[in-house]
């Protein structure tokens, strides 16, 4: 065994090949799990893809760099679980492309922070963190109740998700921007449309204290008041309990 090492070792081109057998290989391993990933994903009662408002404020949150510092993925351990709640299932990042579970943590976890928190906390503390939380070292976000919300390729937005895999139909792309709009106004001639396409469980209202203008504090709010919220655990528990 240990002259062969050395045959190999003198041998550049030997040791190349061999190389590139071992790195085929554990590729192989790696990527053909891939090709059957939606097998191993558990289907979950209640999740939905995002509306085209949970979806614009998606990207800023992810425009502004918040998964530096916050996850969104509830490890399966004991002091995660009474912290945050319910550890995070695969079907919740389903829809996300890219997925933001993330692996440093300077502020807590956010994929239980859905109606945890009303809007006007969730406005205080983008305009300045520490009037709600004194020790945070969070850096402020007034600006976004100041930027209007950029709509004009929402629509594309969406289609490129439907590429990568999430069920937005052609209906969903078409109103993308009107349903953004519906979502503001529980009153507003797109209401139906909106919940006839994405649900209930679909939070409407206005997010940032500013009816007369759709703005991305809006979006982000209506982006983070979702989180964890689509998924019923009581009933998933049950119904994992009794099997």
């Amino acid at each position: 065994m240990a002259l062969n090492h050395g045959t190999i070792e003198r041998n550049s081109i030997l040791l190349l090949v061999l190389i590139l057998v071992v790195v085929a290989i554990g590729g192989i391993i790696e990527i053909v799990p891939l090709f059957f990933i939606k097998s191993t994903i558990e289907k979950v009662e209640g999740m939905r893809p995002y509306t085209p408002l949970e979806l614009s404020g998606r990207d800023i949150y992810i425009r502004e760099g918040c998964y530096n510092c916050h996850s969104q993925m509830v490890r399966p351990l004991r002091a995660e679980v009474e912290r945050y709640g319910h550890y995070s299932l695969a079907a919740e990042s389903m829809y996300d492309h890219p997925f933001q579970w993330g692996s440093k943590r300077t502020g807590p976890d956010l994929a239980r922070v859905g109606g945890k928190y009303s809007d006007e906390w969730h406005r205080l503390h983008m305009a300045k963190p520490t009037s709600v939380v004194p020790e945070s070292v969070m850096p402020g976000y007034p600006f976004l109740a100041e930027r209007p919300l950029d709509l004009r390729h929402i629509d594309k937005l969406l289609w490129a998700h439907s590429v990568a895999g999430v069920p937005y139909t052609d209906e969903m792309i078409e109103n993308a921007e009107a349903d953004a709009r519906a979502q503001l106004d529980p009153f507003s001639d797109g209401y139906d449309g909106l919940v006839a396409r994405y649900g209930e469980k679909v939070n409407i209202r206005d997010f940032d204290g500013n009816t007369a203008e759709l703005t991305e504090l809006d979006a982000l709010i209506a982006y983070l008041q979702m989180m964890g919220t689509l998924v019923d655990f009581s009933v998933y528990d049950a119904a994992a309990n009794s099997r």
